[in-house]
């Protein structure tokens, strides 16, 4: 149960123009996230613009930002995140058998045999920023090898720093999976 009351999701004929644009990025509906973040209707005017971005607009390969995203929600906890995400991880060309690895994430080895060396090196850098928020030398030239695109080097640590606030927004205010 969340730990803040949603904003009301049915629709009116007079919605806001904000909920018309998230309803629009959306598909058509409002998840409990978008319903959470129109407490704060600044706030949810931001993350809508922001959120839209990371997700169209990137040069960054949407498999290796969906690993990034799932593999934080994973570290941190965030069943919201990995609902979410996880079906786009697949979408875009993640496997099933990497989603189930993607589920012990950060308590076992790396498995080199569903992921690979670039993959990996997502996963590295991912680990680092989340649980330590500095990143060794060693994985800053992994990625850099990995990816040799200073774009997309620096989107995917957009996309892993973005992720993080997104799975410690979910948890600390408890919302709710959309089946909940």
């Amino acid at each position: 149960m969340s730990r803040v009351p949603y904003v009301s999701g049915e629709r009116t004929e007079n919605e806001s123009e904000l909920i018309v644009r998230i309803r629009a990025r959306r598909g058509g509906t409002l998840l409990n996230l978008d319903r959470m973040l129109l407490n704060s209707p600044a706030f949810a005017q931001g993350w809508n613009a922001h959120l839209g971005a990371v997700r169209r607009e990137l040069a960054l390969d949407s498999r290796l930002r969906e690993l990034a995203v799932c593999a934080v929600a994973v570290l941190n906890g965030a069943d919201y995140e990995l609902e979410q995400h996880a079906p786009e991880f697949l979408r875009a060309g993640g496997t099933a058998a990497q989603v189930e690895a993607l589920a012990q994430f950060g308590e076992l080895a790396e498995d080199s045999v569903v992921f690979d060396a670039v993959e990996r090196a997502v996963l590295q850098l991912t680990l680092e920023m989340t649980r330590d928020v500095k990143v060794s030398d060693a994985t800053f030239e992994r990625i850099q090898w990995a990816l040799n695109d200073t774009q997309q080097i620096v989107e995917l640590v957009g996309v892993i720093a973005t992720y993080n606030m997104v799975s410690r927004f979910l948890v600390a205010l408890q919302v709710d999976t959309e089946k909940d």
